[in-house]
């Protein structure tokens, strides 16, 4: 029997929320040791099965490398779980006996959570645990084409819960997602919060549905190697990034801007790192593939190997090619190799200066990017600086991957898969969305200050002047009336 799919997606939707629901105000009442507990059966259980749902992942998407989305899932369930364990997100998380103030944790309720097709899986478990962390319930709907191993990583976590002792139902999803489905779960009245991991229109859709809502924007990372740089150490870390799990993660490198006095390293390094440079006819061939329709990345090419997207643009290249690079010396949507790809393909920009440098890194970020991050390879600490402070993003990754890096895998940041863009990107948050964003406060504040009220000094009582009467002149009731009538016709007129 043929069903409707969008009535199937907005049932489903329906009755998880409502499951979500009554299993959160159960879950409400745990303690702190409660909670923690569950949320550490979870990142255990979905680190032992991190293999087998990166090969679910690549079977079902065809995207990505599964060794490479091994490492995601792994970061998404022990690293984020390391960076949360300690953390107290139930009754009291805070007093300040100086200042005389208390805060008390609660969570939001029920978290509607949509999860991209890049990094289905990992993204699936991160933000199961850092809702159940600041104990709240989930609701998700999966990206259409990465349903059954989204599905099959949720399992995972709820089995891992409910074995810990969670509630029935504090883990839910809708198993046939469609655009009214995923509508339906983000208006629903019962969902407090919007968890949005996606493309522009998801996040924008987000935004607009009247619910607080964490979205985050595209990622156009430029990475500039200064003059100051280790070559050779750069280029490894960027190529090694770029073709990280085929470039499916937003905050991969996009394009290199070198500086000129270190470019003839950078051109040699690239070939010693499995890059190969494209010019001429093959540069434009490989242009087409990248977007065939104007201002337009072509889906086809996300998360494939460079191998694949060579055979796509009929290029002949060696069957150890990572990265495909081409010089290019314009900056916008309509030249491709200036956009976001998704794919290990990268632009190369040439600045005479390190002033030229920070123009060229700011204009790419304009082209889709601005609020995400950037990357710098450099000796100069000072200059770091100064090139960070210049820069519309919220992360600069200096002398590591970015991809993983902005992710918390080579770096300090807070281990997530759900980067904030901040006021640049048009988010409220430019922070590594984690378990402390999924709560709230209250605050208790006792009287610390002194503060008298003066008394009135002038009678209560104190009536308005009487209207005095010019003199020659009589106003009466019916002679305002009038006038009144005579300014309303002339003003109607």
């Amino acid at each position: 029997m043929v069903r409707d799919q969008d009535l199937v997606s907005i049932q489903e939707a329906r009755d998880g929320i409502a499951a979500a629901s009554i299993a959160q105000k159960m879950y409400a009442s745990f303690t702190q040791e409660q909670v923690d507990r569950i949320v550490e059966a979870i990142a255990q259980a979905a680190y032992k099965q991190a293999e087998n749902l990166a090969v679910l992942a690549v079977t079902e998407t065809k995207m990505g490398i599964i060794e490479h989305k091994k490492i995601k899932n792994e970061l998404a369930s022990q690293g984020v779980y390391e960076a949360i364990r300690h953390e107290k997100t139930i009754g009291i998380i805070h007093e300040d006996r100086v200042a005389r103030q208390v805060e008390i944790a609660y969570p939001f309720g029920v978290i509607a959570a949509v999860t991209p097709v890049t990094n289905p899986t990992a993204t699936a478990i991160f933000k199961t645990l850092i809702a159940l962390k600041a104990q709240n319930a989930i609701v998700f709907s999966p990206h259409p084409t990465a349903v059954n191993c989204t599905i099959e990583a949720l399992k995972i976590c709820q089995q891992a819960a409910v074995h810990a002792g969670a509630p029935e139902g504090l883990i839910q999803w809708i198993s046939h997602p469609t655009i009214k489905g995923t509508e339906e779960l983000m208006h629903h009245r019962d969902v407090q919060l919007i968890l949005a991991t996606g493309g522009a229109g998801l996040v924008k859709a987000a935004y607009s549905s009247g619910k607080p809502a964490y979205g985050v924007g595209p990622g156009n990372v430029p990475v500039y190697i200064d003059r100051t740089a280790n070559v050779n150490e750069a280029m490894k870390q960027i190529i090694d990034s770029k073709s990280f799990d085929n470039s499916t993660i937003c905050a991969t490198e996009q394009a290199i801007v070198v500086h000129q006095e270190v470019k003839a390293q950078v051109m040699a390094a690239l070939a010693e790192n499995g890059a190969i440079l494209l010019s001429g006819q093959d540069k434009e061939k490989l242009a087409k593939v990248i977007s065939p329709v104007a201002r337009t990345l072509n889906s086809q090419i996300v998360g494939k190997p460079a191998t694949v997207i060579a055979q796509m643009a009929n290029i002949d290249v060696p069957r150890h090619t990572r990265v495909l690079v081409a010089e290019e010396h314009q900056i916008g949507k309509e030249y491709p190799f200036s956009m976001e790809k998704l794919s290990p393909i990268l632009g190369l920009y040439t600045a005479r200066s390190q002033e030229e440098a920070v123009k060229i890194c700011r204009r790419l970020l304009d082209v889709g990017g601005r609020g995400h991050s950037l990357a710098i390879h450099a000796q100069d600490e000072h200059f770091v600086k100064q090139f960070a402070a210049q820069m519309p993003v919220s992360r600069i990754l200096v002398n590591t991957l970015a991809s993983v890096g902005a992710a918390g895998g080579t770096t300090s940041l807070t281990p997530s898969f759900t980067l904030g863009c901040g006021a640049y990107g048009g988010n409220i948050t430019s922070d590594n969305i984690s378990a402390h964003h999924l709560l709230n406060k209250k605050r208790v504040a006792y009287g610390v200050k002194e503060l008298t009220i003066p008394p009135p000094k002038h009678p209560q009582n104190i009536q308005a002047p009487a209207m005095q009467a010019i003199e020659g002149v009589s106003i009466d009731r019916l002679s305002i009336e009038k006038i009144v009538e005579e300014v309303l016709t002339k003003l109607s007129n």
